[in-house]
């Protein structure tokens, strides 16, 4: 009986510093790399000088063709002018019933639908 109480405390002793041995080495492998960490590259280009960059090229909105500035500006106001396309009352009604089946999907997962 004494043995195996001599043997758990032995265990415990051994556990705590192997605990305590592994957090302090953690600790300082995180404290190390942080210095390093919070530099940006040399070759990177600060953010204020990025902000006052003027953009001369954008991509469309509507299928990611590279466009020129005159272009982009050409195509949002033809975006603005053109009414919104709106959708076939049948098409609406089942993208709704997909949405509705899916939430029900997530709150009752074992029911087949």
């Amino acid at each position: 009986m004494r043995r195996r109480k001599a043997q758990k405390r032995i265990l415990l002793f051994v556990l705590t510093v192997t605990t305590i041995v592994i957090s302090i080495l953690v600790g300082l492998s995180c404290s190390l790399g942080a210095s390093v960490m919070a530099l940006s590259p040399p070759e990177d280009t600060p953010e204020e000088i990025l902000r006052t960059e003027i953009i001369t090229e954008a991509r469309s909105p509507i299928d990611g063709k590279p466009l020129s500035a005159a272009e982009y500006a050409e195509l949002q106001a033809q975006l603005r002018t053109q009414p919104v396309p709106r959708l076939d009352p049948r098409i609406r009604q089942n993208i709704f019933l997909l949405r509705l089946r899916k939430t029900l999907r997530l709150l009752f997962p074992f029911l087949s639908f």
